[in-house]
């Protein structure tokens, strides 16, 4: 195995990840309160699952969206 190779292709995916979950979490705000579904004050409990089936890992995060 090559540790820089292992390292850097991890750092990849997530800044892959976590660029476009706030991409998709930040649209998702603006068509809900554009549509009046939320007044935009609230918190979301966020939850995020990754998955590497080749190694059989499923591990989960939980935490908070707020927005104000």
């Amino acid at each position: 195995m090559n540790e820089e190779t292992f390292n850097l292709s991890i750092r990849k995916f997530l800044k892959m990840v976590g660029v476009s979950s706030q991409r998709e979490i930040e649209r998702a705000v603006t068509a809900a309160v554009a549509e009046g579904r939320i007044r935009g004050s609230e918190s979301f409990p966020a939850t995020i699952t990754l998955d590497v089936a080749g190694l059989s890992l499923r591990a989960t995060f939980d935490g908070r969206i707020d927005l104000e």
